[in-house]
Formats: structure tokens, sequence, C-alpha cells
């Protein structure tokens, strides 16, 4: 039974996601459903090699071959067609510039060479095996400090040394670095990983030639940004572009990029006058679609032996992969660098960051995106700052806490964090794990041999990207509001148009239940459209655990319009003050006359008619917000996480996992706690399975899900979940963000559990994936790197 809830309370409540009957029916439609009549298929060719020049391109047994329609190359696209954009620029920042189809060289395996477009899907593959490629190879690189080495391969002229920029950050007293008695060094690298979403990527685009109108599906987070894009890169008005994303598979970050092939098919459309397809295999999706974080960081943290934190400066790398994707500047750097302060009170911040390109694929935002690098390497050094000192994990976080009554709490970094009380969540985590036993229970484990560790991570994380002027004094070529519109119908039903589009967050439940409490409506009579550029004309998309925040926002202060309208037609059909009029379970009532009411339908009709309208009120009732946040939201919590390692194989087993989150207001607790425990497993994979590696010749040796591992519910214990409620002030909601915060707490939660268990024998730290062969040797040779 689906739990309800009466209106005006909708906020709050565990309703069922309206969303899942017809995705666990099959009766979704994602892009490779869509059916255009006489759709062509394209498929790529792409680089076998890491680094080569390509010396010639012979297409002609590919253009002969049975139902092929077209082979194009970078030279045939070249003059339509704009270089893939990059929309964020740091100063002196030195931009490759990347073909959608590249002309004279490859620079990564993976890199588009050519197009074949078939009749078929077959028809275009078997073709695609007949373009003949001369290539002379090139010696490459895809690490980032090999990169930046004297003599490395080059990638890109106007990109010496293959440093494309170096951002510094520095706040508080840097004396502290010199004179502090205790000093924790450490060198942690992030390893590079694959989202591996469900759907992968895809894209079909109809060119209508009569009307000059361009229709475009794509599955991506940002349909509104890609229309932009399209505008730009093909060089026409963006009213005669309509992007669509329809159901949509996951993106965790990879899906709010703009993509050659986005680009691709929809020129191929145009210049064809026919539909193009291109659905992204599963092995392409390893190489083309962007990567996240591979990030080397040389840090130190220093602190009194009293357990007080007072600096930390970091030396960081960050692989960007063989070109710029769309947000990669930022999230290495801004994303990265300004979090650097974690939940702490840390007086000194001294960071740099130097992006690097190599023979790999893009790298830009997974989820979480730079709040991740950041914290797991805080978390890290907290845990070893504690056994320095030997002080208790636990109490070290806890002495280190911006208190209740400090916020809002600006940073060394420069941000202002909006609320928090940290401690509260530490407290609730560490008693609903039962922290006190379960040191006892670790000693009398140790004691029989058993290897048992015990970790936390404490967090917070910068959500609800805005305002727009402070991205844009930061780099950004793009605004960072969200638009909203609440229309009622004549009919008294609600339609609810926003920017954010879901790809797995419950959009069309929560926005209902925000629009229904505005409204005092059944969340039943409300719908949510998402996703269409014809039918939501403004938006920006959802990315950055954003959604609640800012697309909410909007929805919810349109509603309030909308409401406020209403009640002053309800007042004068009920020839009453509007001051006068309650509104509640979907009627207007006169105060103290409960029977003199008109309903929704009423108002809603009469809005349509303009027959008896108010003086000065405008026929309609809708209403549309472009909502700028004054400031991000900031939400934190506590994981903890106990482990177990097998003494003879080095196998870790996760035993208990408790989580408690504070995302501000909950809409839908429900709905929360699913996106917790998504993140938790992601969080979980990258600790202890997931690295994409490459040889040294540039080729990735986890390619397939032979050897990429995930984690799947069956590593996965039962997630033990709450929450803490501090408000954000920053929007009227009071709701923060909750999308990507298991990942950013899970993976040092993990680590620093296993270290636990193994730190009597030495082991300091462990870089991931803590798979078995790398604990296994940490614990042979007493703690050495392995």
């Amino acid at each position: 039974m689906t739990p309800t809830a009466t209106p005006g309370t909708y906020i709050g409540a565990s309703i069922r996601r309206r969303e899942d009957p017809r995705l666990m029916t099959g009766r979704a439609t994602y892009v490779n459903d869509i059916v255009a009549p006489g759709c062509a298929q394209v498929v790529f060719v792409r680089s076998p090699h890491a680094h080569a020049r390509i010396r010639r391109i012979d297409t002609s047994a590919a253009q002969g071959a049975a139902d092929v329609i077209a082979v194009l190359t970078g030279a045939d696209l070249e003059s339509s067609m704009q270089p893939v954009p990059c929309i964020w620029t740091l100063p002196n920042m030195k931009a490759p510039t990347r073909r959608a189809i590249t002309l004279d060289k490859a620079r990564f395996v993976g890199d588009i060479v050519a197009a074949v477009v078939g009749a078929s899907e077959s028809a275009a593959r078997d073709a695609a095996e007949l373009v003949d490629v001369e290539y002379d190879v090139l010696p490459c690189v895809t690490d980032q400090d090999a990169a930046l080495r004297p003599g490395a391969p080059q990638l890109h002229d106007n990109v010496p040394g293959n440093a494309a920029f170096t951002w510094d950050l520095a706040g508080g007293d840097q004396s502290v670095f010199d004179t502090a008695e205790v000093k924790v060094p450490l060198r942690l690298v992030n390893q590079r990983l694959v989202s591996n979403f469900m759907e992968t990527r895809g894209v079909l685009a109809q060119w209508n030639a009569l009307t000059g109108e361009l229709t475009v599906w794509s599955s991506t987070q940002i349909p509104h940004l890609v229309r932009l894009e399209l505008a730009r890169v093909l060089g026409v008005p963006e009213n005669t572009l309509r992007v669509i994303a329809p159901e949509v598979g996951g993106g965790f970050g990879a899906k709010q990029n703009f993509y050659p092939e986005e680009m691709i098919v929809a020129s191929l459309s145009m210049r064809l006058n026919q539909p193009v397809k291109w659905i992204e295999a599963r092995s392409e999706h390893y190489v083309a679609t962007t990567h996240g974080r591979d990030h080397i960081q040389d840090a130190e943290l220093v602190g009194s032996r009293d357990g007080t934190i007072l600096g930390l400066r970091v030396d960081a790398r960050a692989n960007l992969g063989a070109y710029f994707s769309m947000f990669a500047p930022i999230v290495p750097t801004g994303l990265f660098g300004l979090m650097l302060c974690g939940a702490y009170r840390t007086p000194a911040i001294s960071c740099r960051v130097t992006g690097v390109l190599t023979n790999t694929t893009t790298v830009d935002a997974y989820r979480g995106a730079g709040r991740p690098e950041a914290t797991h390497l805080v978390e890290r050094l907290v845990d070893m700052f504690a056994a320095e000192i030997g002080m208790d994990p636990a109490e070290v976080r806890r002495r280190n806490f911006p208190r209740p009554d400090q916020f809002p709490y600006t940073t060394a970094t420069g941000v202002t964090y909006d609320s928090g009380d940290y401690a509260t969540a530490l407290d609730k985590a560490l008693e609903a794990v039962g922290y006190q036993q379960l040191r006892q229970e670790q000693a009398r484990a140790r004691a029989q041999g058993r290897l048992m560790g015990i970790g936390i991570c404490s967090f917070v994380e910068v959500c609800g990207a805005g305002p727009s002027a402070v991205l844009g004094a930061a780099g950004a070529g793009i605004g960072f509001w969200e638009a909203g519109t609440v229309r009622v119908l004549p009919t008294g039903k609600v339609t609810v148009y926003t920017g954010s589009s879901p790809h797995g967050q419950g959009h069309e439940t929560t926005f209902a239940q925000v629009a229904a409490d505005q409204l005092r409506v059944p969340v039943e009579d409300i719908d949510v459209v998402h996703g269409d550029t014809a039918k939501v004309p403004f938006g920006i998309g959802t990315f950055a655990s954003r959604s609640a925040a800012v697309g909410g926002t909007a929805v919810a202060m349109s509603a309030g319009k909308v409401r406020d309208k209403a009640v002053r037609i309800a007042a004068h059909l009920l020839e009453a003050a509007p001051e006068d009029i309650e509104l509640e379970s979907g009627a207007f009532s006169v105060r103290g006359a409960p029977r003199r009411s008109v309903t929704w339908s009423d108002v809603g009709l009469q809005a349509f008619l303009a027959h008896r309208l108010p003086a000065g009120v405008e026929p309609g009732l809708e209403a549309s917000t472009f909502y700028d946040p004054s400031n991000f939201t900031w939400p934190f919590g506590t994981h903890v996480c106990v482990t177990e390692v097998d003494p003879q194989t080095g196998q870790v087993k996760v035993l208990r996992y408790v989580a408690v989150d504070d995302c501000g207001t909950v809409i839908n607790p429900m709905i929360a706690d699913g996106q917790v425990h998504g993140g938790i497993t992601q969080g979980l994979g990258q600790a202890l399975y997931e690295g994409a590696e490459y040889d040294a010749n540039g080729q990735l040796l986890t390619g397939s899900m032979l050897d990429y591992v995930v984690a799947t519910s069956e590593q996965a214990p039962t997630y033990e979940t709450s929450h803490t409620f501090t408000p954000s002030p920053v929007n009227p909601l009071g709701v923060k963000g909750i999308g990507e915060a298991g990942t950013i707490a899970a993976s040092p939660a993990v680590v620093n559990s296993v270290v636990d268990a193994l730190s009597h024998l030495g082991v300091r730290h462990l870089d991931m994936p803590l798979k078995p062969e790398r604990v296994w040797r940490a614990m042979q040779t007493k703690g050495a790197t392995p």
C-alpha cells in the first residue's frame, strides 16, 4: 500500500516513487526504445592507439559496402561545427582544442577517427571494419606525474609540459606548517573510476527540413545545456532545437557532459536529412565516456598533541585525460580545494593543484566530483593524526568541529558553511553502532587472531550549485539558477514544469510533494514535466546535488505565487477579503464560515474563463520562477563502517555500516534513504573493488565487466541509516541535498576501518582499491606501501 499524507503535510512523507511502476514493468522509454521511421545508425571508428599520428584514412571500401549511407572523417565535418566546448576557464589555463572527429592525431584509445552511417547497426558496424587507417604510433604517457617529467611525450603543442593549469589556494597563518609540534605526511592516490551506469549513452537526432527544426533525444542530465551547446557548435538558432531527455538510466555525473557523439549525430541528421541514432556499446563506454577521480595528492596535516588540527597543505596532480571535457577544470580544483577544511576548524590551508593532460580517456565529474577526493584525504589524515598522538579518532573529530553557535561558519578556504551540528551527528552514529562496545569486541577479536576494524568518516560537502555570480567569477560559462513553472488547469489539476532533469532521483514524486504542500492539493492531482526543452523552455539540469535545493525551491516559489493569486480569485468569488480566506484540503473557505467555499477546480475554471475576476487580476493561473540561490548548501554527517579482514587472504568483509546524514529538511525520507544506500554502495565499490588501469601502451586493462568489478547487493551489508535535521537558511525549503553523501563518506569510512583492523601490524595507510592481494601484502610487509 502506498503511504499517503494529508495535503499540506507532504514534505516529510515517505510516498512511494511515482516513477517506479513503469520502470519495474518495462514500460519506460529510453533513447534506444524510440523508433524513428527511416532511421540510420552510426558506428564510430575509434583509435586503437593511445597516441598516434594519422597518416591516411581510406574509406573507399566502407563506402562501397552494402547498406552504407555515408562515411565521414574529421575533414568532412571540420567546417560545419565548432570544437567540443569546455564551459569552465581558470586563470592562465592552456586549453587544448578538441574536434568531434580528430583530424591529425589520436590522443587516447577511443578517440573518434571516422563515423560510418548505415541503414542498420550491423551494416554500419561491418563497414566500420573496412575503414583503413594508417597510423604512426607515438610514445604515450598515462600517469600524471610521468607526464610532467622532462622529456615526456607531448599531447598538444599549445600545452608545453602537459600542464594545462596550476591552481593555488591559501588561507590562514602559513607559519604553522613550520612550527607545529605534530606533522603527519601522506601520499594518497585516489584512483580512476568508470561510471558504469545501467543505460549507456545514446543519441537520436531527427532533422525536419520543412520547418528547419532539429529534435535530439539524448540520455543526458542536462538537456537545456545540450541545446545551448548544440546551437553554439552547429551555428543554428536555439529556438530551432528541441532536446529531450527521455528516461535516463543513471548518470553519476558522466552524463552532465556535452559529448562529441551528440554533435556528430545531430550534424549527420541535418546533412543526410534523415533520423540518425547512436547507442554506445558497453565496450565503448569504458573508453568514450568520461572517467572520474584520478588524483595524486602529497599532503601534510599539522596539529598539536592535545588533538587540535592547525593546518593542512596539499600538492595535488589531477589527471585530466587527453582533452578537457565540459566541467573538467573545476572538479579537481574548486570542488576539491575548497573542501579541504572538511568538517573541522582548520585554521590554515595551502593547496596547489596541477591539471595534467595524458593519453587517457577524459576525466570529469563522477558522483561527488572533487568532494570525495578531498574528504578521503582529510579523513585519512585525521585518523593518522589520531594514531600519531594516541587519541581516539572519534575524540579528535569532536574536538575540532565548529560549534553549532559558530554557524554560519567561514573556513580558511573562504567558503561559508550555512548551518550544522556536526557533534550531534557523530554522537548519534557512535551510539547507533555501539562504539564503545565495538572497541571492546575488537580487543577480544585481536586476542583471538581476528582482524576487526572500525572506521569513521565525518564529512561536509558543498551542494546546491549556485549562486551564478560567484561561480561565474570562478570561471563558469553557464548560470546556476533553476527554473520552475506551476500551472493550474481549468479542471483544478496542476502541472509542474521543472528545468531539473532526473536520472533516478525521483523528481516526479518529490517535486509533486513540494507543490502539493504549497497548494494544499492531493499529490495525485499534480503532474511533473521535465527533460524536454520544448515543454520546459528554460533550465540548467541535475548535478551537484542541486535539484531539491535549487529546482525544488523554484517550484515552491512558483506554487506560492499561484496560491496567492488563487486566494485573490477565491476571495472575489466568495465576496470576502483575501486575508479572510483559508486554504485546506483543496478548498478555499471563509474563516469562520467553512460552508462558504470554492475548490481549486472552481478557481481554475474562473481563471481560464475570466468572467468573474477581481480588478487588476489577469486571466490564467500559473507562475514561473528563476531561482538563483544566495549561497551553496552544506549537508554533513558521520558514517561508521565495521570490517573484518581475513588474515590468510586479505579479503575484506563489511560487517556493519551505520550512516547518519543531515541534509536539512527531508522531502521524502524513503527516497532520501534510497539515495544514501546507492551512494554508499558506489563508495564501497571504490574502496574495495573498482579501478580503471592502463598499461604502458595506454591500453585500458579494465575495459569490461570481467576486469572492472563493481559492488553489488551481494557485497553490501544492510545499511543502518538515520538523520539529524538542521535546515539550511539559504532556501525557504531548508533543504541541502543528499544524492552524493553516501559516495563521499563510504570510501574513507571503509579504508579507515581496514587500516584500523591492521594498525597493530604496523599498517598506517592503504590506497584504494583494497583488493585482497594489496591488503595481504601490506600485512606481510608490516605496513610498507604494497
